[in-house]
């Protein structure tokens, strides 16, 4: 038998998640992470899940893993002291950078800019220069350069950027060979490598991103990789992509940048194969934790994916699935300003310690987990019994809500709570889909996360996507993604043609290069050309316009620039509602290699016996009023089962709640298919 291994790791819980690829069974661990050293939490984890599989550790054929390493290196603050080489008279770039106004009053503040992740002092200028067709204008002074380089000390980290340097690498990699010889053992990145694209500043702090967070990743990935080997673990070690896809172990030490939104990547992969098995195609994932929620949208088993990943304050250009996080999760703290008297919730969060007044850990701010209790959507105890609720503490915090704002209950403030923070999710879930110009209520709503269940029926009811799908242990469906997702690689090259100056041929010549490219790393990997598949993507504009959209190719045969304009002016039209009559411009071109996708069975669940029994009743509050829910043990339901709201089902890892009017249907992969009774 074979076992994959699926890894993440969040602020609070690092979750594990083993799949016997036959049969499609599973086994889950959740342990606490330890940020300190994330790998201690990872090994506890992988420990715990094949002791309670009763396998080996050295049973295990891959362990594939989404972390947070290099998204903690940036937001701490932590990263690596990274020199900078420009080119002579561009040694500010970073400085300048883009402008950026901050809302409507910005003329009239003093807006703080964040500090480069390259000092200036960091930074040198070399001689030399490369027209924008790849032309030397100036030959590289490697006297200069090795002068340059020695004013450099203290750096743990060399990021090289040159001007049009994505037309001809050459002079970058000379200098890394230079580099080699006065700092040997520091990392090196290309901007040539890392983005061969226009845009000096946007290719400049994406290659020192990469340097920034490289050493961090790089002791992280090797350290996890040798006690994974001293633990028995004898399979591949894998990490998540921001796009979704994997990389090697030693390839993401070489380009962590590409793996900056490595978690929320991981659940929207997670959950793109749990709503295949439900036969939907089409689909919003919305996942609640602790702090925040991420959504996104996905079209035909495929999410969008963006070109821009955004870390707090920095931003840089490495292809991310397109994930928008809001400030509302569980931890999410109720407050009322003494300004306005208008209930506010988040985005300050309790955190994991103390966390809300609900876990007994000495929180007394009011959160939605507090919310949910007193509403009485939460169960007396979470995680199979090993959490147990303190209910009158809850009541507590939340009184100090209605007492604020002059309500009469608890239940009045709980229920304000967990209204306002629908609504802040809703804002979310408008981004990714109204905004973008899709109707939410084509879609199907897949909801996870340890708090997204239990607030999953009240967004299919803002936004009117149904139905909502919630997954098999939705606590943990982030290592779900991670160990049912492929290895992926990308090439990507500057063209900057008019489509009028470019034949058919031209492109597709291009993007067979880059594909050529892609799958030669990808085979370094271990997967082999046959089992490759390409997909094409370019970036294309009308001329003249400052900003341009990916476009899929449809294919190399005959002539595909017709059918991409055709698909350049819908989609600019759907974003935009106009369209010009200006000659379309192609930018960027890309080739994106995946290997196969793994064979995991998904479960079958035996077919129902008849009505669910229910394992207890709750009082909850709905709309006002008072009524009993009956309480749902998810592990014995059945394919076909139908539980009809308000009904509560509980699992170690989530609570789902269904409201009154809707009925939750079994899926026989398992999830729970939400519907109002109307159209269940």
């Amino acid at each position: 038998m074979t076992y994959r291994l699926g890894v993440d790791v969040g602020g609070t819980f690092t979750d594990v998640l083993l799949v016997e690829e036959a049969s499609g069974a599973t086994w889950r661990a959740k342990t606490a992470s330890t940020p300190a050293d994330q790998a201690v939490g990872v090994l506890t984890g992988i420990g715990k899940v094949c002791a309670e599989a009763g396998i080996e550790l050295s049973e295990v054929a891959q362990v594939l893993h989404g972390t947070t390493v290099a998204t903690n290196a940036i937001l701490e603050g932590k990263g690596a002291t990274v020199g900078l080489v420009t080119t002579k008279g561009f040694r500010q770039v970073l400085q300048i950078a883009r402008s950026f106004v901050p809302g409507g009053l910005a003329g009239w503040i003093i807006w703080p800019k964040p500090e480069p992740l390259a000092a200036l002092e960091n930074t040198v200028e070399v001689d030399e220069r490369i027209a924008s067709d790849g032309a030397v204008i100036r030959a590289l002074d490697e006297d200069d350069v090795r002068a340059q380089l020695g004013k450099l000390s203290g750096i743990q980290a060399l990021a090289v950027s040159l001007i049009n340097s994505f037309a001809d690498p050459a002079h970058e990699q000379r200098i890394r060979e230079i580099a080699a010889e006065l700092h040997p053992g520091i990392p090196v990145s290309l901007s040539s490598d890392v983005l061969p694209e226009l845009r000096e500043y946007e290719r400049t702090v994406t290659t020192v991103a990469n340097g920034y967070v490289q050493p961090q990743v790089k002791r992280y990935v090797e350290t996890l990789s040798a006690k994974l080997a001293e633990g028995g673990v004898t399979g591949e070690l894998a990490i998540l992509r921001s796009d979704g896809g994997l990389s090697s172990a030693a390839a993401a030490a070489t380009s962590p940048v590409t793996m900056l939104l490595s978690g929320p990547a991981g659940g929207v992969t997670g959950a793109v194969w749990i709503a295949e098995q439900c036969g939907y195609s089409d689909l919003i994932t919305f996942d609640m934790g602790g702090t925040s929620t991420d959504v996104a949208l996905v079209q035909g088993l495929s999410p969008r994916i963006g070109r821009e990943t955004k870390v707090g304050d920095l931003t840089v250009r490495a292809s991310s699935v397109d994930v928008r996080t809001v400030g509302a999760g569980g931890g999410s703290i109720a407050h009322v300003p003494e300004l306005t008297r208008a209930l506010r919730v988040g985005p300050q969060s309790a955190g994991a310690d103390p966390g809300p007044a609900a876990y007994g850990k000495g929180g007394t701010e009011p959160t939605v987990t507090d919310a949910n209790v007193v509403l009485g959507y939460l169960p007396a105890t979470l995680a199979g019994g090993e959490i147990a609720l303190d209910v009158a503490a809850s009541r507590d915090a939340v009184d100090l809500v209605a007492k604020a704002m002059g309500l009469g209950s608890p239940e009045q403030a709980a229920a304000g709570i967990v209204d306002i923070v629908n609504e802040n999710m809703l804002g979310g879930l408008r981004l990714v889909s109204v905004q973008q110009g899709f109707d939410p209520r084509d879609f199907a709503l897949v909801a996870f996360g340890g708090a997204g269940p239990l607030h999953a029926n009240a967004l299919g009811k803002l936004t009117g996507a149904w139905p909502v799908i919630v997954p098999p242990s939705p606590g943990v469906l982030c290592a779900l993604g991670d160990a049912t997702t492929s290895k992926r690689s990308e090439s990507a090259r500057t063209v900057l043609r008019r489509f009028a100056d470019l034949t058919g041929g031209e492109l597709a010549t291009i993007l067979r290069e880059l594909a050529t490219d892609a799958g030669a790393r990808l085979a370094e990997q271990g997967v082999a050309a046959a089992d490759q598949t390409v997909t094409y993507q370019v970036d294309v504009r009308y001329h003249g316009q400052g900003f341009e959209i990916p476009i899929i190719v449809p294919g190399l045969d005959g002539d595909p620039l017709a059918a991409l304009a055709a698909d350049f002016d819908t989609e600019h039209e759907r974003l935009f509602s106009f369209l010009l009559t200006t000659d379309h411009e192609l930018v960027n071109a890309r080739a994106t290699v995946s290997g196969p996708r793994p064979e995991v069975a998904a479960v079958t669940l035996p077919p129902s016996e008849g009505p669910p029994t229910p394992i207890d009743t709750h009082p909850i509050h709905v709309s006002g009023t008072t009524v009993e829910a009956n309480i749902y043990d998810r592990a014995t339901l059945r394919a076909g089962d139908v539980i009809t709201g308000p009904a509560i089902v509980t699992e170690m890892d989530s609570t789902t709640l269904v409201l009154p009017d809707h009925a939750a249907t079994v899926h026989p992969s398992g999830s729970l298919l939400i519907n109002p009774i109307s159209e269940a």
